[in-house]
């Protein structure tokens, strides 16, 4: 299930972001020894985080979302996405995140695609846990819309 993408307009001046990129999705600030990040599939099960997150990658970030309500949904979807990046709730029914990561880098092509836990786990051991289940990092819940691209971006530009 893929968010209503109809443009929205705000009374919001456009800025300039610390390291130059504008919130449009310039990303041209990139270290070009690294893959720009511009596809991302994204995991999450509850329907209202699915749509205000996806909202924002696209809109503040100008990533293409490819949006996903279950584990099961994304292991159908991601090889013909391929993603740049998983994005992924930690908690969801019938299958967790952890488990979805798991069985999206069983698939052929998806074997090293970085990924991102979005989680309200964020105790020091649970962090660490999720890493080494495969996870670049995480993005705490509840999030800010205005900023989860940035932070996002960030955290791949660490890799």
């Amino acid at each position: 299930m893929t968010p209503h993408r109809s443009k929205i307009k705000t009374n919001v001046a456009p800025k300039t972001i610390a390291g130059g990129e504008s919130p449009t999705g310039n990303m041209d600030f990139l270290p070009t020894m690294h893959k720009a990040l511009n596809k991302i599939l994204f995991v999450e099960d509850e329907p209202d985080i699915q749509y205000v997150a996806c909202l924002a990658l696209e809109s503040v970030g100008g990533f293409t979302v490819k949006a996903c309500a279950s584990g099961k949904e994304a292991l159908q979807l991601a090889t013909n996405f391929m993603p740049d990046l998983i994005l992924l709730d930690v908690m969801m029914p019938e299958m967790d995140g952890v488990t979805t990561l798991q069985l999206l880098r069983k698939l052929p092509g998806c074997e090293s695609i970085p990924a991102i836990f979005l989680t309200a786990k964020t105790r020091a051991q649970d962090v660490e846990q999720l890493k080494r289940a495969g996870a670049l990092d995480i993005v705490p819940k509840p999030f800010d819309p205005m900023t989860l691209s940035r932070t996002v971006l960030e955290i791949w530009q660490r890799r």
